[in-house]
């Protein structure tokens, strides 16, 4: 199996991973500044592997697979370590990383019945506020000054995580559960 750019560029992201919760879990002089590097560059690749995969063509069921699952483990790596050091409470994390579980699994059952439940607005929110969220909070670990704004952005991912999870969910009910099955479905 050949690994395209793209493909490369999710494997980056997941490789990345370990390495942001070590540089922000180790006491050293200028971690927010490394971890913030690791954490944005880890995002970059997310922005680009799908742009590369529609533009060039290349896009795979590895990538398919693979992308969800590394933005998965950044996020929930990310916002784990901020709990262990203090920087955002632990229930509001096991919101954010409980929405993402239950949308994907709503988008395996909807899969494994051939329907695509695609990303909406709100999960592309839910992403921003992720990174704004995650950014602010890497910088308070230095600079006091963004542990307030953090907060208020943590609170921005909770609201629109809850929103976008049960946005998902009703598309879901409505696509599957409501939906009778088409005759020779099985279903």
């Amino acid at each position: 199996m050949k690994i395209n750019l793209p493909n490369a560029l999710t494997l980056l992201r997941i490789f990345l991973v370990p390495f942001l919760v070590v540089v922000l879990l180790t006491k050293f002089d200028g971690r927010e500044t490394v971890g913030l590097l690791i954490f944005l560059t880890a995002v970059a690749t997310d922005f680009l592997d799908g742009f590369l995969a529609r533009r060039r063509g290349e896009i795979t069921t590895l990538g398919a697979l693979l992308d969800p699952i590394a933005d998965k483990l950044l996020i929930s790596a990310a916002f784990i370590s901020l709990v262990e050091l203090g920087l955002a409470p632990a229930w509001m994390v096991v919101v954010v990383i409980g929405r993402e579980f239950a949308v994907s699994g709503l988008r395996s059952i909807a899969s494994g019945r051939g329907v695509v439940i695609s990303a909406s607005v709100w999960g592309k929110a839910k992403m921003f506020t992720q990174i704004a969220a995650v950014s602010l909070l890497i910088l308070a670990l230095r600079h006091e000054n963004f542990a307030l704004p953090g907060r208020i952005a943590l609170w921005l991912v909770v609201a629109v995580a809850l929103v976008s999870g049960t946005e998902y969910f009703t598309r879901f009910l409505r696509r599957i559960v409501l939906t009778p099955p088409a005759a020779g479905d099985g279903g």
